[in-house]
This record gives structure tokens, sequence and C-alpha cells, in this order.
């Protein structure tokens, strides 16, 4: 059997391309079809695969996730972590088991938290197999690493679920200055200090727990939109949907208080206040957070006052 044959996740590339007649055609024209069905049969008790997206807040990823969720027999749950803090500040979460649990009289310790997260993730994931579904979970990476004073010392969502499951996994993100203005704008900066050097340090800490998942730019899929769209199927393994720009703008999630509008293009950057300006020349983890990017750091702009907007 061929090398390229030879991995996880086959079986559940051969249910995505069973779904999607261009793509079964595809398979079946470089004749890797009978192969591929092969292989599956063999690795059928591999674990089962998880597709997870990855973002900070206010880097486009309400946009990319609606459009993941027009793929064809995709199911998205958006804002995933069972261990958010954020989530939990009412007291009134009648259907939320773990919600339930920490607001208790005697809250559980971590590790029961995830385990109720995974069973219950279990009989979503069983349900999503047995509608023929691919079920997408779009982390909610700011609580984990833009809330509070420091970062906390406990498992990503990757972490948590990783000893049950194959990770198709992916990161987006959009410059880094564009984001954290879009925080300012929305008063999100939930971290101490405020400051466009600590949210630096943090989008490192991020970057660093998914080292080697592939990274894509909110620039480069708003400048194309459909290659990025085949990229992203590609890689978390989902049947690809030609129309979604069509659709993406009809649907609703969890935390859908990001862009609105039915059209994908890239928005300008707004101009900077002069309280920005003055943090640029000593943020170092900025420049080289930028440079990891692959973005220019110190782009030419206007200053100003940043308006309100509820739109990052």
């Amino acid at each position: 059997m061929s090398g390229l044959m030879a991995q996880p996740g086959a079986f559940e590339r051969l249910e995505a391309a069973a779904r999607d007649p261009v793509q079964l055609e595809a398979l079946r024209a470089a004749g890797l079809a009978e192969e591929l069905a092969g292989y599956a049969a063999e690795g059928q008790g591999d674990l089962p695969v998880m597709r997870t997206v990855h973002q900070f807040a206010c880097t486009g990823g309400t946009l990319i996730s609606k459009c993941i969720a027009s793929m064809p027999c995709t199911r998205l749950l958006s804002e995933v972590d069972p261990f958010s803090e954020l989530g939990h500040q009412q007291s009134f979460v009648p259907s939320d088991l773990i919600g339930l649990a920490k607001l208790g009289s005697a809250p559980p310790a971590q590790k029961t938290l995830a385990k109720i997260f995974l069973a219950g993730l279990a009989e979503l994931a069983a349900d999503s197999r047995v509608e023929g579904r691919d079920l997408v979970l779009r982390d909610h990476s700011h609580s984990h690493f833009c809330y509070g004073g420091t970062v906390p010392e406990r498992p990503s969502l990757a972490e948590i679920l990783s000893a049950s499951y194959q990770l198709r996994s992916l990161v987006t993100v959009r410059h880094p200055l564009d984001s954290y203005l879009s925080l300012r704008r929305q008063q999100w900066l939930h971290f101490t200090p405020a400051t466009l050097e600590e949210y630096a340090v943090r989008y490192h800490l991020f970057l660093d727990h998914y080292d080697g998942v592939e990274i894509l730019r909110y620039e480069d899929f708003t400048a194309a939109p459909e290659a990025s769209m085949q990229q992203i199927c590609s890689i978390l393994r989902l049947a690809y949907n030609p129309d979604f720009k069509d659709n993406f703008s009809a649907l609703h999630l969890s935390g859908d208080s990001g862009r609105s509008g039915v059209e994908i293009a890239y928005r300008p950057r707004r101009a900077l206040s002069v309280e920005v300006l003055d943090e640029l020349p000593a943020a170092a983890g900025y420049i080289r957070l930028c440079e990891r990017l692959g973005y220019e750091a110190l782009p030419e702009t206007e200053t100003g006052t940043e308006p309100v907007s509820s739109a990052p």
C-alpha cells in the first residue's frame, strides 16, 4: 500500500468522498478509491477523527467558521472550551452540566469536568456519524490564553481531545495589530496588563501550543476564498461546497458577535489612536510575532480616534 494511503483518517476521507460525487470521481480517476477503501477497512479500529479549528478572538474566526459550516454534511460547534471561566459568570445555566457542576455546592476537579465534556462529545460525535455528518469544533482560545492575569497551566482543547480522537486541525490568524484594535473596540481586553506587548506574549504561547498545525491567514482567506476553502477542506477532510459564498451569511453560531454582511472581503485597518502608536516602539514581542506570522509589523497608517463598532 502506498505511503499516501497508509495514514490515519482514510475511512473518513472515503466517507466524505461518498457524499461528494466530484471528490469520489477524482479518487476513481486517480485509481485510489479501491486502495482507500481497503485501507479504511483495515483501520476502522483506530481512534475516530475529530476536526478542530483554533483562533484568537477578533481574527475573522466567525466568517471562516460560517464558511466551514456551509460545507456539505458538516456540524460545527462554535466557542468550545470546557474549562472556560468566561461562560460561567451567570448563575442560571440549567442546560449546562459543566456550568451546574462548577456552580454547585461541591465543584468537581478539572479532571472530572474533562470527563463530563468528553462523555457528552462522544454522544454527539456518534450521532453525527449516524447522520453522515462531519463534526467540527471551533475552539474558544480566548478563554485559555487571553483571560486573567496569567495564562493558566491547564490542558488546551487539543490536549483534552488527543487521547480519544485523531485530530485534523487548523489554526487561523489575522494581523495581530488588527485583532488587538478590535479587542479594544469591543472592550474584550480580559488580560492584564492590557497592552499590545502582553497580547503578543499570549499569542506566542497560543502558537507554541499548536506548533506544527497548519496556519491560514485571514487576509489570504478574504483575498481568495474559494482556494482557501478548498485548502481548509483538504486539511480537515471535508466535502467541498462551491456555493458556500451564497450560504454562509444565513448561518447563526454561538458567539456570533463579530463580522456581519453577505460578502467576503478584506476590511481596511481603522486609524490608530495615539495611545496604541505609543505602544509600538517598545513592543518587541509584537514585532517578533509579526515576523513569525509573516506580517509587516509597522505598516503605514493614519492616526486618529478609534471608532466604536460592533463588527471587529
